[in-house]
């Protein structure tokens, strides 16, 4: 079923077109409106008044008349001179998403693009032709303005692409091979190709998409810890969590109690003489920090769906058919909530690492072997694997420091003030990974410890220890330990923990 472009773009569809090739289609509607707003233009290039975009230079040369016979060499400059991204290559995934968000503006009837252009980069969307782009260029105003130039340059047949395949190769090459013409621009199309912010807005949605697993995963891993350290559930007591009734708290709180339901070990617990009135912040204080994340996520998913039915281009067509400079390409809203995120991430994942550390010091793990060693001294068990967490959860409260607070001018200062929402969505796709990694070594963890107890767990968690198992290690001598981290952050990130533990429990 191919994805339909227009307003109702949803974040499954970016997932399905930016990670699973789904194709596009663009309907006979956006079409009509699309050679609207290209006649307009048409006309107006003829007009003896100067248009931004249409017979004017940009940016900084906005001020300069070109004459009809060096404007379509005006916009092929443009993208040529844009594409000047460099530094490591930037995720197929990331590049399609912002592909994609980039046709349904341009399919919006708003940037004055001809139909040639909108079906021109559907069919480079849906033969699977990537542009290889550099990860720094991007400052997140006037657009993404480098990374969307790569692709408007393979669009006309240069640069570099890599095909369907992984292939790298001239893009005039990979064009032919789909059966595809390259693309003769023609007035403000140039600039209607690069001037949006598609690809931090891409990036969030990927994040977002990626996160939906993790602060349940968080969840999860918190409800394996308690049980682990045979800790104290009243604490997240519907009633409880209901005297502060933040929505992301009280659903995660329900995950937690949810996950430790009915479980030997937190009975155990209970019947020691010893018993604690309550556990570290780390255990009790889990609903309120994993939670917090949640509303943080659901402000920046609002914060995407609105950019999602944006149509962002300068000048835009308007529904009136006026040509306005306007300053809807910058990327504050979007760069604001990526940081927000980082932060959040950032936070959760020190959490994590902090109840790991709990469960292998032997000083506060209530009985567990140091470092969850088969022998202690002779074996170090998992002390090294929290070393490993340690070091993520201190890259990450770096890549927490706001990108959007800083700014950098550009342009011979017409572009005085910049998002740099670009960076802020690249430190958080790296935080978003790291977090993923930081949970797996807390679930690696827990199931050791909660297997050396020798006490059975909540059903949903033994069914994540079983799925564990079959790929990981029972508890035993030093063996090789980087595999099996690998490995549990990958049961993190394909989401199988989760979908484990719902086999047996409904989860928010």
């Amino acid at each position: 079923m191919p994805v339909l472009i227009g307003p109702d773009l949803t974040f499954a569809d970016v997932i399905a077109v930016a990670r699973h090739d789904a194709p596009v289609e663009v309907s006979e509607q956006a079409l009509t409106a699309v050679d609207r707003a290209a006649d307009h233009v048409a006309q107006l290039a003829d007009d003896v008044v100067p248009h931004y975009g249409i017979s004017t230079g940009f940016g900084a040369l906005a001020s300069k008349r070109v004459p009809v016979e060096q404007r379509a060499i005006l916009q092929h400059s443009l993208i040529r001179s844009h594409a000047a991204s460099t530094g490591a290559e930037v995720e197929r995934e990331v590049i399609r998403a912002m592909m994609l968000l980039r046709l349904k503006t341009m399919a919006s009837g708003h940037t004055g693009v001809r139909r040639e252009v909108v079906l021109g980069y559907a069919a480079m969307l849906n033969a699977g032709i990537t542009p290889i782009t550099g990860e720094y260029g991007s400052l997140g105003c006037s657009g993404d303005l480098a990374p969307l130039a790569h692709a408007a340059l393979a669009l006309t047949g240069e640069g570099i692409v890599r095909d369907k395949a992984g292939t790298q190769m001239p893009a005039a090459e990979a064009l032919a091979a789909a059966g595809l013409e390259p693309i003769t621009l023609r007035e403000k199309e140039g600039l209607a190709l690069i001037n949006g912010t598609d690809g931090m807005l891409g990036q969030l949605i990927l994040a977002l998409t990626d996160l939906d697993t993790l602060v349940t995963t968080a969840d999860l891993t918190t409800a394996m810890t308690v049980q682990a350290l045979c800790g104290i559930d009243a604490v997240f007591a519907p009633d409880l969590q209901a005297l502060r009734p933040h929505e992301g708290q009280k659903l995660s709180a329900a995950n937690i109690a949810a996950l430790l339901k009915d479980s030997p070990l937190i009975q155990a617990g209970k019947s020691e003489e010893s018993k604690r009135v309550q556990d570290a912040y780390s255990l009790r204080c889990a609903p309120q920090v994993t939670g917090a994340v949640r509303d943080t996520m659901a402000h920046a998913a609002h914060v995407a769906r609105v950019e999602l039915v944006s149509a962002i281009d300068n000048p835009a067509v308007t529904d009136d058919l006026r040509v306005e400079s306007n300053g809807n390409f910058h990327g504050a809203p979007v760069a604001y909530v990526l940081d927000f995120l980082a932060i959040a991430v950032a936070d959760l994942a020190s959490m994590s690492e902090r109840r790991t550390d709990r469960m292998l010091d032997p000083a506060r793990s209530r009985g567990l072997n140091a470092f969850l060693a088969n022998d202690p001294g002779v074996d170090s068990g998992y002390m090294i694997a929290q070393y490993t967490q340690a070091s993520i959860v201190s890259e990450l409260k770096r890549l927490a420091v706001p990108a959007s607070a800083d700014s950098i001018p550009t342009s011979a200062m017409q572009e005085d003030h910049v998002s740099l929402g670009w960076s802020a969505a690249r430190k958080l796709r790296r935080a978003v990974d790291g977090l993923g990694k930081v949970l797996g070594v807390e679930a690696l963890t827990a199931a050791r410890a909660i297997d050396m107890r020798g006490i059975g767990a909540s059903e949903p968690v033994a069914r994540v220890i079983k799925l564990m198992r079959e790929s990981l290690p029972e508890p035993g001598p030093d063996s090789f330990l980087a595999p099996d981290i690998a490995e549990a952050d990958r049961l993190v990130a394909s989401g199988k923990l989760v979908a484990a533990a719902l086999e047996s429990v409904e989860l928010n």
